[in-house]
């Protein structure tokens, strides 16, 4: 269970941003025919923009294969972007050459998926933990080795265990390991991606509580990037929602759990199980109809007109902006701009037929 511990929305987060994204795209070349002809490409993330403030955690949800993971490997250099800036901390990532890539490494870092498979299993846990200490710093042995002693605390593994190898931890202590690996740098931003996938339900809270702690000890911003809604609630302070590699809506966490705007994060919402069994039967669930086009072939318009119950002409044509609806909420979707003329005002929603897709959870 997560602990009882206040939540973050009614404190004061700070407003300077430390990830300025602008117009991120990734594209993923398409070859084929004998000569491996390029003949279209996936469209993984396609035109993203966000900023992350200091100090805070950004969550980034939608469903799978729709670029979240890519976002945050793009963010990082992992992936080299086709197109758009990242800048972390007033220098602009994405153009930087190998040698001032390197360079900046150490402020940015990432926690992985799977810690089985980002572990080296021939390595032992003080050698994955100093490997940073060892490629980026000029650090003793006996220095490195305090260092990794005291991450070894931070992330609660015993210091007993450092001759010990990856095979001999459980997933919730390897995750700790990479968290462990990822701090020790000391780094400014972390990117999170899905790091209580693998895991049991009851680590995940604790991880999750992990993050959190060390969040507020050594000052860290965030990129959580999960398909578990329920999680991302705690611990996010705003939520992007992705969908076919754009961003649908992006606000704070309260505001799009109380009431999401966009048609296709209200559907997200509203298959989050909810714990009490009263609520739960009365419950409404959003269907949506119909598969997720391709990322290689998206619609010419709004990237969820072939499936929103709330469809407009418009829709088919002309690909809505990602724009600032009401204060702090920036939402992509007709319904919400003055593009479309039957809107009264740019702080609701369209007089528009009900879905019909709706069911009510039995």
């Amino acid at each position: 269970m997560l602990d009882a511990r206040p939540t973050t929305s009614g404190t004061a987060k700070p407003t300077k941003a430390l990830v300025q994204v602008r117009d991120l795209k990734m594209y993923f070349p398409i070859h084929t025919g004998l000569l491996r002809r390029h003949t279209g490409d996936v469209k993984a993330v396609d035109g993203i923009t966000f900023d992350i403030n200091e100090g805070e955690t950004l969550g980034l949800v939608g469903e799978s294969g729709c670029g979240k993971s890519t976002v945050g490997r793009a963010l990082l250099r992992l992936y080299e972007p086709t197109a758009g800036s990242v800048v972390i901390g007033g220098v602009d990532v994405a153009s930087l050459d190998a040698e001032a890539l390197r360079k900046t490494r150490p402020q940015m870092q990432m926690v992985f998926q799977d810690p089985q498979a980002s572990l080296n299993p021939r390595m032992s846990l003080a050698d994955i933990i100093g490997e940073p200490l060892t490629e980026h710093t000029d650090w003793d042995s006996a220095r490195k080795l305090a260092r990794i002693y005291e991450l070894m605390d931070a992330v609660g593994l015993n210091r007993r265990f450092a001759n010990r190898f990856p095979h001999e931890f459980s997933g919730g202590q390897r995750q700790r390991i990479g968290i462990a690996r990822a701090l020790a740098l000391k780094p400014r931003f972390i990117v999170c991606d899905e790091p209580i996938a693998a895991l049991d339900v009851s680590i995940q809270a604790q991880v999750v509580n992990l993050l959190e702690d060390l969040q507020e000890e050594f000052g860290l911003t965030y990129l959580f990037i999960s398909h578990d809604l329920s999680m991302v609630r705690h611990i996010a302070d705003r939520v992007a929602v992705m969908y076919l590699g754009r961003i649908a809506e992006l606000s704070s966490r309260d505001d799009l759990y109380a009431r999401p705007l966009h048609p296709y994060a209200e559907a997200l919402l509203s298959a989050v199980p909810e714990p009490d069994p009263n609520l739960s039967r009365s419950k409404e669930r959003i269907i949506l109809q119909g598969d997720v086009p391709s990322p290689a072939n998206p619609p010419k318009g709004c990237n969820f007109c072939t499936r929103c119950p709330r469809v407009m002409p418009i829709c088919r044509e002309v690909k809505p902006d990602l724009a600032e609806v009401e204060p702090g909420r920036m939402v992509a979707c007709h319904l919400y701009t003055e593009i479309n003329p039957n809107v009264a005002g740019r702080t609701g929603p369209a007089e528009v037929k009900e879905p019909t897709n709706k069911e009510t959870v039995k």
